[in-house]
């Protein structure tokens, strides 16, 4: 597989397991070819490796959440506050990180172009393809309920990111009483029912009842902090897994930018720990008030955004992240080449404003095409990119690529690409903007991973 734009051949000696070598080629473009046989199938064989933990992922996505718990991907090298998290320099700008302790054995979501998009990039592990199922977590479960052999056993993790939808500040908050089914589809009925989409986060719970996984880490937006009393039922709720065995820590709000994600999205985290594998130490710390801090398994700041702490370095821009690419018509990249054309409506509505390239993008959102926001303004609607006006540039939204680089998405992802040899898209920039708009920053989702394996020992003895 080439990935081009960089001036740089990774040593052979520094192939990461089963990664095939990364080539940089100067003067030309991020090329991320399609490596993966959706026809491959090795009977359902997890994967195995010795000293690592299983992760059981729900609402997968195109795996933000999975790539950053697992590591060993490129970012930017700004975004690397700690060297001992680097495995290698890639070049100036990109470093390799280093693998964590977790991988993925089961992954689940109901859009097909985030199960295409997860297996392209995860095939370089020669993961089966069979371990991503495309149905929804209801169907899951009531599988299950009816004797199927649905989910791996002996998981450690569980994790999930359920919809967000009917919490999130941007949308119509209807919390619990969402008009969309667990399938993506419109209610029929105005009836109350569980299978609501602003439900499933008790289907989550339900999985956790079937795994008994020694943690879970649930993520939403964080406007579900402030609608109501709706963290607490949430909190409460996931506190009664498995018979209540499960200690459901305080939620807390991670800014992204906090944790070198150059954009300004912030996300309410739920971590559950179960209580009869915990040794007794890790018990009495867990149920304090204030949770001493060798035992807290929220990540500390990397970055300084706004945590008014001058020893950390500044935070991430979007300059620093968009920097290596060309514009799109110089572009081999399918996911650089395509841009939104939605004009400009000047209203305030969202999507209306262009990036600041010197700081934070805006929260990068899964909506279609007049959400995307802008990579310079024209100077007749104010655009404040002068450099790249004065150049001759034209008015145009950010392309899936640059809002994948945004999200700290490594530059060899592939998020837009043809079916095989046809021409017809297997994952369109259509749907490569509403999959990366969904996703876990991978860079915050990677902090977590960092800091949960730091706690593992305190908590479970190994």
């Amino acid at each position: 597989m080439k990935v081009e734009g960089f001036d740089l051949k990774v040593p052979m000696a520094k192939r990461l397991h089963n990664y095939t070598e990364i080539e940089f080629n100067q003067q030309s473009d991020l090329v991320a070819e399609p490596q993966f046989d959706l026809s491959f199938h090795n009977g359902g064989e997890e994967r195995h490796e010795e000293g690592t933990l299983r992760v059981l992922s729900l609402f997968s996505g195109c795996g933000g959440m999975d790539l950053g718990l697992e590591g060993g991907f490129i970012c930017h090298r700004r975004s690397v506050a700690n060297p001992d998290c680097v495995d290698y320099r890639v070049n100036d700008n990109w470093v390799m990180l280093r693998r964590n302790s977790f991988r993925t054995v089961f992954a689940c979501d109901i859009l097909e172009e985030a199960r295409l998009t997860w297996l392209n990039y995860m095939s370089r592990y020669h993961v089966d393809p069979s371990i991503y199922h495309l149905e929804s977590i209801v169907d899951l479960v009531k599988l299950h309920r009816e004797g199927h052999d649905v989910f791996p056993r002996h998981i450690d993790v569980v994790t999930g990111g359920f919809p967000c939808q009917d919490f999130s500040l941007a949308g119509k908050r209807k919390g619990f009483d969402s008009a969309v089914s667990h399938n993506g589809e419109k209610r029929l009925s105005d009836e109350p029912s569980e299978e609501t989409r602003g439900k499933l986060y008790m289907w989550m719970k339900q999985v956790i009842d079937i795994v008994q996984p020694k943690m879970f880490i649930a993520e939403n937006v964080k406007g579900l902090v402030s609608l109501g009393d709706v963290k607490d039922i949430i909190q409460r709720d996931f506190s009664t897994a498995n018979g209540s065995d499960y200690i459901v820590l305080a939620p807390q709000v991670l800014h992204a930018g906090n944790y070198g994600v150059p954009e300004t999205r912030e996300r309410v985290i739920f971590i559950g720990i179960k209580r009869s594998a915990l040794i007794p130490q890790a018990i009495e710390a867990l149920e304090q008030e204030n949770i001493p801090k060798a035992y807290n398994p929220y990540p500390s700041p990397t970055h300084n955004f706004n945590v008014e702490n001058d020893e950390l370095p500044s935070p991430v821009s979007c300059r620093d992240v968009l920097g290596d690419l060309p514009e799109p018509d110089q572009s081999k990249d399918l996911a650089q080449r395509f841009f939104s054309g939605a004009r400009y409506l000047g209203n305030g509505s969202q999507g209306q404003t262009e990036i600041n390239m010197d700081g934070l993008a805006p929260t990068i959102r899964s909506e279609h095409h007049g959400n995307i926001e802008f990579r310079r303004l024209s100077a007749e609607h104010g655009g404040k990119n002068r450099e790249e006006l004065s150049s001759g540039l034209a008015e145009r939204r950010l392309t899936p690529r640059e809002c994948a680089l945004i999200q700290t998405f490594p530059p060899d992802y592939p998020f837009v690409f043809h079916r095989g040899a046809a021409k017809r898209y297997a994952v369109s920039p259509s749907g490569a903007y509403k999959v990366i708009g969904n996703a876990v920053p991978p860079m915050l989702a990677y902090n977590i991973a960092r800091r949960v394996q730091e706690v593992w020992p305190l908590y479970f003895g190994r």
